[in-house]
């Protein structure tokens, strides 16, 4: 069953840790369908980075999420919700 998620995370800001997020999710062959990052408040060393994916296989996202949440620049817990269509 291929199902979309929405990801968010808490993230250092610094250079390159999107670049590490997005790496991970390639090598899973996890296409991203939107993102967000929003600006740190001042004085805030961490941001929000919410993920939307395209459709997938658990087995990958669970996999992403692991190595994800393995980054050091990654202080927490991966949330992680399915996106279901009702119909």
């Amino acid at each position: 069953v291929r199902t979309a998620y929405y990801l968010r995370m808490r993230a250092v800001d610094r250079p390159g840790v999107l670049a590490d997020i997005t790496r991970i999710l390639a090598d899973q062959e996890i296409s991203i369908d939107a993102m967000i990052q929003k600006e740190p408040d001042e004085g805030q060393e961490q941001v929000d980075i919410i993920i939307l994916t395209h459709e997938t296989v658990e087995k990958n996202i669970n996999q992403a999420i692991a190595k994800i949440e393995g980054l050091p620049t990654i202080p927490g817990k991966v949330t992680r919700l399915r996106l279901e269509t009702l119909g």
